[in-house]
C-alpha cells in the first residue's frame, strides 16, 4: 500500500504546482501583453469610463442603436444564456414580445426583414456587437427621432464596420457602444 500512496501524493503535489501555480502565472503573464492587461478594454468619453469594449450594454431608448437582448440583464457576473429551448413557451413569449416591441418602434420594417440578433439573446448574454443588417434596419427610426439624414447614418454605421478575423472567422459586425458614442458626438448641437 505504501508503494502506491507515495507516488500518488507526489503526483498530486506536482499537479497542484503545475496547474494551480504555473498555469495561473502563465495566463497572468500573457494577459500583461493585451489591452487592459487582462482586466478588460475600457471605453471612455469625456475622461469618464463608460463601459467595456467586449461587454454588451442595455440601450433601450429609441434614439440609440439597440444591441442584442441579454438573458442575464447585461450582468457580467452572471454571464450565460437562458437555457430555454426553441419550443419552450416562456422563451417563445419573450421572443414574440421582443419582436412586437421592435416592430412597434420601427414601423418601416417588415417582420421578415428583422435580423434575428435583435430579438434573440446571445449565449453569453453580453454580446457587444450586432450584425450590419441589425444596424441598418434601425437607421430609419434613429433618423426620424434625431432628424438626421439616412445617408449620414449609413456612413456612420459603415465607419464602425468590423470585418471577420483574418477575413474568415465570424461575420461583419458593429460594436453598439462605440457606434452610439459616435452617434452622440456627431449629433451634438
Amino acid at each position: 500500500m505504501k508503494q502506491h500512496i507515495l507516488p500518488a501524493l507526489k503526483l498530486t503535489f506536482i499537479s497542484l504546482v503545475i496547474f494551480c501555480g504555473g498555469y495561473t502565472l502563465l495566463i497572468w503573464g500573457i494577459a500583461q501583453f493585451v489591452p487592459g492587461q487582462g482586466l478588460g478594454e475600457t471605453i471612455s468619453a469625456n475622461g469618464k469610463k463608460i463601459g467595456y469594449l467586449l461587454e454588451g450594454q442595455n440601450f433601450n431608448k429609441a434614439k440609440y442603436f439597440w444591441g442584442r437582448p441579454s438573458a442575464v440583464g447585461y450582468n457580467a457576473a452572471g454571464s450565460g444564456g437562458s437555457n430555454k429551448g426553441p419550443s419552450n413557451p416562456d422563451y417563445l413569449k419573450d421572443l414574440q414580445g421582443r419582436i412586437d416591441d421592435f416592430l412597434r418602434q420601427n414601423p418601416d420594417i417588415r417582420k421578415d426583414a428583422l435580423p434575428s440578433d435583435l430579438v434573440t439573446a446571445s449565449g453569453s448574454g453580453l454580446d457587444p456587437d450586432i450584425s450590419l443588417q441589425a444596424a441598418f434596419v434601425q437607421i430609419p427610426r434613429i433618423a426620424r427621432i434625431r432628424n438626421i439624414g439616412l445617408d449620414r447614418l449609413r456612413a456612420l454605421v459603415e465607419a464602425h464596420r468590423k470585418t471577420p478575423l483574418l477575413g474568415l472567422f465570424g461575420t461583419e459586425r458593429v460594436n453598439v457602444l462605440e457606434l452610439n458614442l459616435d452617434l452622440d458626438q456627431s449629433t451634438k448641437p
